[in-house]
């Protein structure tokens, strides 16, 4: 073994790839960690996964193989089993009368090959192929857990089977494709397919033709599978409840609850809602993924988010001034507590102290002290506020203003040298006056200590691998609101689908902001009770741009579609 390990060194020596002290340095790495050659060098940042399968190919004089510019037959993809794929971690590549040519990472693991060999009962020839593309291929395409759950939905469609499991649950290769009850493992692969396509929720519907499981991805839901037969909603509520520690015999009220999964060595949590509706019970599933969203807090920036640079200058000189209020606003999944996140990651320093108040604590940030709301136990926005500070803090985000006592000792705290971060449900800027002044907030108290208010939403971002020009005809511009004279030659940009984007056109999402700025002339109109009308103008000529606005600085960028704008933002007629 240490051999082989020594000829890789030299291959990759005369390659020019790496240097002997590289080699040298690896060699001592594998001493303490017990890993093999290629993945300590790929670990230390000294080669990449591509050129350690190129080197691989060379030393035992393999073919070298580019996933990019492969292209794989369905019909061999179909004939062999899922659990292949994921347990081997190979690609088929072509079969011939003699052999079938496969692509693996690590064609040194003689012992897995030869059973694979036995398995699929033919002879294998080898070609070499980056690790990270394999692992690519499987995740998106039709070798993996998407295939593994059209094949459970089909079994399914057929059986009906008693669900009395109980106990924690680990989700694994193993357990996907283990011959275990089909209702385990359709609620299993669901969760495990749901990651891959990086869903945020899991809905499980039901109707008068049968069951549908949902995916909602970038904020819209696709379907995940058929339709499933509706007999069998029953049994897969029930397994959802055992998950989450449900009462199962109670179909007639809502519940709530949780489960935690294992999945590649980390803990995924998932929040459960059922609700009865007139065909059965329903379940929404809400996935957190609280590693993930650690490893993206480290390089959440308010850039990252997609505001345009022009309100970044603004919203930044709002965030970083010493006390007053910052209030975020917009409907449910529209970005608000990850843009306060943003900035305060942006403002975190270890000279002042950050607590957080919030229902539940989504984000884990070090060096801000988070308190979750737990109102069984009678913690509520109101009472952690008062007792955060006492707490002296210099910078207090609350989670979400709901009722008039939260409103009033929030604007208190920004009026008494705190620099308060919240977030409240309202369609826009001006909507948020007249939510706190419907609260018995005073009206001069609120203008005095606001900062600014900022209303968002989020746009899908199209697929930057099936990109393609578009123009939009007359018709189209005028019924959103646009003038044909202006955007008629323009030429906009639209997704088609491909596999990158699971055919949705759409990867990802970025944020649009309409930033109101808070000076004495809109403090002045807004205690006057001006109207809302006179309210717009004076934003405006202060550098207001509103959301549509916004979205469509967006659409002529290139970064969304005229059918997205028109989703999250209202069409004004007349718009220039």
């Amino acid at each position: 073994m240490n051999f082989t390990r020594k000829k890789l060194g030299e291959q990759l020596i005369s390659r020019g790839t790496m240097t002997p002290a590289e080699v040298e340095l690896v060699l001592q790495k594998m001493e303490f960690s017990g890993a093999r050659f290629g993945e300590t060098a790929i670990q230390e940042g000294l080669i990449n996964a591509t050129v350690l399968a190129q080197s691989l190919a060379e030393q035992l004089r393999l073919s070298f193989i580019d996933l990019d510019t492969c292209e794989l037959s369905g019909d061999l993809i179909a004939s062999i089993p899922s659990s292949l794929f994921l347990q081997y971690h190979f690609i088929p590549i072509r079969r011939d009368e003699l052999h079938l040519v496969v692509a693996v990472a690590d064609p040194t693991d003689v012992a897995a090959l030869d059973e694979l060999e036995l398995l699929l009962d033919c002879t294998l020839q080898v070609e070499v192929a980056s690790a990270e593309k394999i692992k690519k291929f499987i995740e998106r395409g039709d070798l993996g857990s998407k295939k593994v759950l059209r094949e459970v939905s089909e079994d399914f469609k057929l059986q009906l089977v008693k669900e009395t499991d109980k106990g924690e649950e680990v989700l694994s290769i193993e357990k996907l494709t283990a011959d275990t009850s089909p209702i385990i493992r359709l609620i299993d692969s669901t969760l495990y397919d749901a990651l891959n396509k990086r869903a945020s929720d899991i809905h499980i519907e039901t109707n008068a033709d049968g069951v549908i499981i949902k995916y909602r991805v970038d904020g819209v839901l696709f379907k995940a599978t058929d339709q499933l037969d509706g007999r069998f909603q029953g049994p897969i509520i029930s397994r959802i409840k055992v998950m989450s520690e449900l009462d199962i015999s109670e179909r007639r009220i809502p519940q709530d609850g949780r489960f935690k999964v294992r999945l590649n060595g980390k803990s995924i949590d998932f929040r459960v809602s059922i609700m009865p509706s007139i065909f059965g019970e329903d379940a929404v599933i809400r996935i957190l993924d609280k590693e993930s969203i650690a490893d993206d807090l480290q390089g959440l920036t308010l850039e990252s988010l997609g505001f345009p640079a022009h309100e970044l200058i603004r919203f930044r000189r709002m965030v970083r001034e010493p006390y007053g209020m910052v209030l975020v606003t917009g409907p449910t999944g529209s970005g608000k507590t990850t843009t306060l996140y943003a900035a305060l990651s942006e403002i975190n320093s270890d000279d002042e102290k950050i607590i957080t108040i919030e229902d539940p604590v989504e984000y884990q940030v070090r060096g801000v002290v988070q308190i979750p709301v737990n109102e069984k136990k009678g913690l509520t926005f109101a009472r952690g506020l008062r007792s955060i500070l006492r707490h002296d803090p210099d910078k207090i985000m609350v989670g979400e203003i709901r009722d008039p006592e939260t409103a009033q000792i929030a604007v208190q705290s920004a009026l008494t040298g705190h620099l308060v971060f919240t977030t409240v449900h309202a369609n826009n800027v001006f909507d948020v006056l007249g939510r706190f002044l419907h609260m018995g907030i005073d009206a001069y108290n609120f203008v005095s200590c606001l900062n600014c208010v900022a209303a968002q939403r989020l746009v899908r971002r199209i697929c930057s691998h099936c990109k393609q020009p578009i123009r939009y005809d007359r018709q189209t511009l005028e019924e959103s609101g646009l003038s044909f004279e202006t955007y008629g030659e323009i030429e906009f940009k639209t997704g088609v689908g491909c596999e990158e984007c699971h055919g949705t056109g759409f990867h990802g999402r970025s944020a649009i902001m309409e930033l109101l700025d808070m000076n004495d002339e809109l403090r002045e109109l807004i205690v006057a009770k001006a109207p809302v009308s006179q309210l717009k103008l004076a934003a405006r000529r202060s550098g207001t741009l509103f959301l549509r606005d916004a979205a469509i600085e967006k659409m002529v960028q290139g970064l969304t579609t005229l059918p997205e704008i028109n989703r999250v933002t209202f069409i004004e007629q007349g718009t220039a």
